[in-house]
């Protein structure tokens, strides 16, 4: 009984790594150059392309290199980003995605000369707020947490510290693509690097408080 057990858990634990395994996600505008090596994705970002809805500039743009797996329910998503960022608005980092008209992206953005910590929702329209960083670190730790109706958006230095960014609405009881979004809309590409992709499912938050009082 113990090795049948056993091997339950084995099998159990090898499924859980395959369902995070970047060789098991798939490409929405898949880029000319990328590679998959060592736990990491490492892209030549499309030149010239961007998400972005209506609003502010008039234009709808949905053409960036979007590398992704669907998960429903609730969880918690994080990467390390490194980019070789070189034009305004070039950008990488993690999305959410329902369809076209509804998603977050959220991740590092350089503008004016700047980096930022930058996050666009989409509902029909799109937002965009950022938070400017005092000084240029090599990498940086983004993560997403999914929650009811909502997703958390946090940043790190160290993998360690997280400081939380914004809150914004998200349809729950929907399944999403998560996964890496790198982006160049006024630029030429740049090469942009994403390691130790990991999403982890959370319990269901309304369940966890029904059986509290029940």
């Amino acid at each position: 009984m113990k090795r049948i057990l056993l091997a339950i858990g084995i099998l159990c634990g090898l499924n859980e790594v395959k369902a995070q395994s970047l060789e098991k996600m798939q490409w929405f505008n898949e880029p000319d150059k990328w590679e998959v090596k060592n736990n990491a994705l490492t892209m030549q970002v499309t030149p010239n392309s961007d998400y972005w809805r209506i609003s502010h500039y008039g234009f709808t743009v949905d053409d960036a290199p979007f590398y992704y797996a669907t998960y429903g329910g609730e969880f918690e998503a994080k990467v390390k980003l490194t980019g070789d960022y070189k034009a305004r608005f070039d950008q990488m980092g993690l999305m959410i995605r329902i369809d076209h008209q509804n998603y977050i992206k959220t991740g590092v953005e350089f503008v004016d000369g700047k980096f930022n910590i930058s996050t666009v929702v989409t509902h029909d329209k799109s937002d965009w707020s950022v938070l400017p960083l005092e000084k240029v670190p090599p990498f940086i730790w983004i993560k997403v947490v999914r929650r009811l109706d909502a997703v958390e958006i946090f940043y790190s230095l160290d993998d360690k510290n997280y400081i939380m960014t914004r809150n914004a609405p998200l349809q729950d009881n929907t399944p999403v693509m998560i996964g890496l979004m790198a982006a160049s809309p006024d630029g030429n590409g740049f090469e942009a690097k994403f390691e130790n992709f990991k999403v982890k499912h959370l319990p269901d938050q309304r369940r966890l408080e029904w059986l509290k009082t029940h």
